[in-house]
């Protein structure tokens, strides 16, 4: 018996079909129409590539997501830059104009043209062929990056914290699958402190090339600048395990009953706080390194296994609560935690301000400029409270100690100095007492009050009558001296520009040069490992021509002559040379003489071309024009406001006498009123690519009566020039030093 089945209505398939082919060509058409980027642009169809360019400029400083505060701005911005790719390449524009496609939305290296492949008695759908517009999820928006914002922004801060980064694109099956996994592990450890970021190939090319992606989906690690790749299936716990992996080994020391004591007292080597956590498990949880590895720079990180019984000494002591995890903070005296957190559900938020806290000792050492910067930050003028710093030079003083911890305050800050470590600070403040480094008063107590005015490193500063012994006199004595600060703003009587700390604890050349040899091996062999070789064709290109090099040289060696190997005749000593000889060697030297004087070069027929005229695009010079009258001390005071600025090859200083070229700075005030008048009726787009600019310095009315007066706010107009804040006027030539060249330019 034959049982045959057959449809109700027989027509019910092919209608269904047709219908869903219906919508989705409607759904495509829709799409399409949709997006324009001529509406986008607020372009015409025959907008010219001029008009495209100078539109997207104009929209894209609009739009740019760090300027503009609009939630909708960074899905704007990238609307732009996809619509100016797609009008700026013809080739797209064509296509977009005949059909309104874009091609423009394939992965790298795959093939623009795709439709249905079929092969045997199958068929199979392309992924070109479902150009479903999958709208990316809100919360992964946030994760986006850009080119700008990744070297601004993420690269910095992976020095403080690692970075997760998926690589994606739209259209990725390989990518959805994956998002499952990626989305619990971002719930994970974005709590913990990992930063994370999402790469698009197709809008961030740029990015993708600079961190080497170049295929969907990958996972990329970033520690202290360094991208790594994970190379495993693509697991919550192996992308734990790769991110723990990144961070760099001995973070956080293993404490027992045995070395606890020595871990504690390393304060005066490490001039560092101490953290103890105590918890549970046998291993140092991620959330801890992770903390350990942001304050790496402050504070020593030590973990205590409660369940260890080589720590039972240890807990009896401080009297730890095994039922939750416990932190003790210890500064200079190690018996006593300044500070304790317990918490059951131990939150990265609440470790953070507990370390951020107490990241200096009470007394720290001046170890580097980046201490001192944060001990003793710059004045600012809009705030009541400023921070000053209390420096002794003899480290070891507990009476000094006593008094730091008795008269804690926001606003006062203490601090130690090395004098044989800091010669050059010792000499700038102490210079003025008659304090040297070879006389025996370095050997008693002297206490400066300091308070910071400029990045420059110009300081106001007092050092404190009477010395320091810490007898109970010199504490009173300098707790009046407190006080007198306190009420008086103009206590501080001296002032004095600073020179750069020296970096006590910078590891040694030989130390630097074999770390940075053992992350190229590690590069070099998980390039290997993984067959990278995009990657690897620059090193393996370098390693074999130095290998040419080398054998090529033994070969010629080999075959030369016996007669060329035999060593020749020492050539005669060469006369002693003359002053012009040794100012031509100084010339062809390399490296530039290390100097402590600044060099202001007199601007005359002979200099005024090379120094002004034909100044090297993104050089500045700085020009003081003075009179006979005035030369000596303007100069000597010229010279002591800029010696901080003087660091950089890209900033010259000169003078020029007004006495022998009168005219020039008229003619140069003159040009720069003509060229403003000029540029108030130009179009304001085009801006003249030739033109001089130059900042305008004008001495205090208030003091113009003293000529040596008249340069005391250089230092700060200095400021403003190096931060490009400064109002600039433009000239389209320098005026001539020949005043008859001037006044015929001037009447044409």
């Amino acid at each position: 018996m034959t049982v045959r089945r057959t449809s109700r209505y027989p027509g019910t398939c092919p209608v269904i079909l047709a219908i869903f082919l219906l919508n989705l060509t409607v759904q495509l058409v829709k799409t399409s129409s949709d997006y324009d980027p001529y509406k986008i642009l607020g372009v015409s169809r025959s907008a010219s590539q001029a008009e495209i360019k100078k539109a997207y400029k104009s929209l894209a400083r609009e739009w740019h997501p760090d300027k503009n505060k609009d939630p909708k701005a960074e899905d704007m911005f990238i609307k732009i830059s996809k619509s100016y790719e797609i009008l700026s390449n013809e080739e797209r524009r064509s296509n977009f104009d005949r059909y309104g496609q874009m091609d423009d939305n394939q992965p790298f290296g795959q093939s623009q043209h795709h439709g249905f492949r079929s092969f045997h008695n199958s068929f199979y759908f392309d992924e070109s062929f479902f150009h479903f517009p999958r709208s990316r999820d809100f919360a992964d928006s946030k994760y986006l990056l850009h080119h700008a914002q990744f070297n601004s922004d993420v690269l910095p801060d992976s020095h403080k914290r690692p970075y997760l980064i998926k690589v994606t694109y739209e259209w990725c099956f390989a990518c959805i699958h994956i998002e499952p996994v990626w989305k619990e592990t971002v719930q994970e450890l974005e709590p913990l402190g990992v930063g994370i970021g999402i790469v698009d190939l197709g809008y961030e090319r740029r990015l993708a090339n600079q961190l080497g992606a170049h295929r969907a989906p990958s996972i990329i690690g970033l520690v202290n600048g360094r991208v790594t790749f994970f190379h495993q299936a693509v697991v919550r716990e192996h992308l734990r395990q790769f991110i723990e992996d990144l961070l760099p080994h001995k973070l956080v020391e293993r404490i027992t009953d045995n070395n606890y004591l020595a871990f504690l007292d390393n304060w005066h080597v490490e001039n560092k706080p101490s953290v103890l956590l105590f918890d549970q498990v046998p291993i140092v949880p991620l959330l801890y390194k992770l903390t350990a590895f942001a304050f790496r720079d402050y504070v020593r990180f030590g973990y205590v296994d409660q369940g260890d019984t080589h720590c039972t000494r240890l807990l009896r002591q401080f009297n730890i609560n095994t039922y939750a995890p416990t932190m003790l903070l210890f500064k200079e005296d190690t018996e006593k935690p300044v500070d304790i957190i317990q918490a059951r559900g131990m939150k990265r938020q609440i470790m953070d301000e507990f370390v951020s806290n107490n990241k200096f000792l009470q007394v720290p050492r001046l170890v580097n400029q980046q201490l001192f910067d944060e001990l003793c930050p710059v004045k600012q003028f809009h705030r009541r409270k400023e921070v000053r710093l209390f420096i002794t030079f003899l480290p070891g003083n507990k009476a000094f100690l006593d008094f730091a911890s008795a008269n804690r305050k926001e606003v006062l800050r203490f601090a130690y100095v090395y004098q044989r470590h800091q010669q050059p600070l010792c000499q700038a403040l102490l210079h003025s007492q008659g304090f040297t480094l070879s006389s025996g008063q370095w050997q008693k107590h002297t206490v400066v009050i300091l308070e910071r005015r400029s990045q420059a490193g110009k300081v106001l500063y007092r050092s404190v009558s009477g010395g320091w012994n810490g007898s109970e006199e010199d504490k009173y004595h300098l707790h009046e001296q407190l006080e007198l600060l306190q009420k008086d703003p103009t206590y501080l009587t001296s002032d004095a520009t600073l020179p750069e700390l020296n970096n006590e604890m910078a590891p040694i050349f030989i130390i630097q040069w074999m770390n940075a040899a053992y992350d190229y091996i590690l590069q070099i062999y998980d390039d290997l490992l993984y067959s990278n070789w995009r990657e690897m064709m620059p090193i393996l290109s370098l390693i074999f021509s130095a290998l040419f090099i080398l054998f090529g040289t033994v070969i010629i060696q080999a075959f030369s002559e016996p007669g060329e190997n035999k060593p020749r005749k020492p050539k005669p000593k060469e006369q002693p040379q003359t002053e012009d000889d040794s100012v031509l060697l100084i010339g062809q030297c390399s490296r530039p003489p290390k100097k402590d004087f600044v060099e202001v070069t007199e601007l005359t027929d002979i200099t005024y071309t090379s120094n002004l005229v034909k100044l090297r695009p993104g050089h500045i010079n700085v020009v003081l024009v003075l009179t006979n009258a005035s030369k000596n001390a303007l100069l000597r005071k010229f010279a002591k406001e800029v010696f901080s600025f003087s660091g950089t090859q890209t900033l010259h200083f000169s003078f020029l006498n007004a006495d022998k070229h009168r005219h020039w700075m008229p003619s140069l005030l003159r040009s720069a009123s003509d060229a403003t008048d000029r540029e108030g009726h130009s179009d304001e787009d085009e801006e003249p690519s030739d033109y001089k600019y130059f900042c305008l310095f004008r001495p205090s009315r208030s003091r113009s009566r003293s000529i040596h007066h008249k340069l005391d706010r250089l230092g700060l107009w200095m400021e403003r020039l190096m931060e490009g804040t400064l109002p600039r006027l433009q000239v389209p030539v320098w005026p001539s030093l020949d005043e008859t060249a001037n006044s015929s330019s001037t009447d044409s």
